[in-house]
């Protein structure tokens, strides 16, 4: 058979496959995908990649392998449905960055992720200061959940027909305990200016900060690196570590 009419045969093949295999798996859009979802989809992609153009070896080889891996993943998605712990394990659990406005950087730890990553993904929904958001939820698919403060969510000065004051995008000035200098010239500051209004948050050195950014308005939002937070709302299943210890001495 001439190689280019094999080629198209097996790439019609492989299509109709993967076409097959997704329809079943029941994804509607991309990102709504676990990180698990993901990997399925890029061996899934790998397999009728050969079968289209590796020649050499028996086109029903790549077919079978495509169709087995498709019947594992939907296995897989069907135990997960059926078996809370079991999705929990393939599929991962939400994760809280933001508590009551304060950054909870362990958590952002265990993630492998930044503040280039949350400030990217919070202004990817409009929202350009983190003191303005409440709480914010890393979720199983990569996407981030935020809930503004509830003086956030009141009735727009357009809703009131009044004239809103300018917004502009806040001024990061520390990262990581450490001060963003430029920052602090392009808004006419300097170090004496940032440490006395640090003093005024009873914060008294720099490396205790996570974060501070500087609004349109003048006001200075602050995160330490050990926020003090009595009560944590955690999404997941687990059991507290307090609880825990409880049933091992009641035990």
């Amino acid at each position: 058979m001439n190689p280019y009419v094999e080629i198209l045969l097996r790439s019609i093949g492989a299509f109709a496959l993967i076409l097959l295999v997704t329809r079943l798996l029941g994804k509607s859009q991309v990102n709504q995908l676990t990180v698990a979802d993901f990997v399925n989809a890029i061996v899934i992609g790998a397999i009728a990649g050969s079968l289209v153009v590796e020649l050499n070896e028996s086109g029903y080889y790549y077919a079978f392998g495509l169709v087995a891996f498709g019947l594992m993943t939907i296995v897989a998605e069907y135990i997960g449905l059926k078996y809370r712990p079991a999705r929990k394990l393939m599929e991962g659990e939400p994760t809280v960055i933001i508590h009551n406005g304060k950054i909870l950087e362990d958590n952002m730890k265990k993630l492998l992720y930044n503040m280039d990553n949350l400030t990217m993904q919070l202004r990817e929904q409009g929202v350009f200061n983190i003191a303005d958001v409440e709480f914010a939820v890393a979720e199983p698919n990569g996407s981030l959940s935020i809930l503004p403060k509830a003086d956030r969510l009141a009735a727009t000065v357009g809703d009131l027909n009044l004239q809103g004051n300018y917004q502009g995008i806040p001024s990061e000035l520390i990262q990581d305990g450490k001060i963003i200098e430029q920052n602090l010239i392009q808004n006419s500051l300097d170090e004496e200016w940032l440490f006395r209004e640090l003093e005024k948050q009873g914060v008294y050195a720099v490396s205790d900060v996570n974060f501070a950014s500087l609004d349109s308005g003048g006001n200075l939002y602050v995160d330490l690196k050990k926020d003090q937070i009595d009560h944590l709302t955690d999404p997941t299943d687990k059991v507290p570590a307090q609880k825990r210890r409880k049933n091992r001495m009641d035990g």
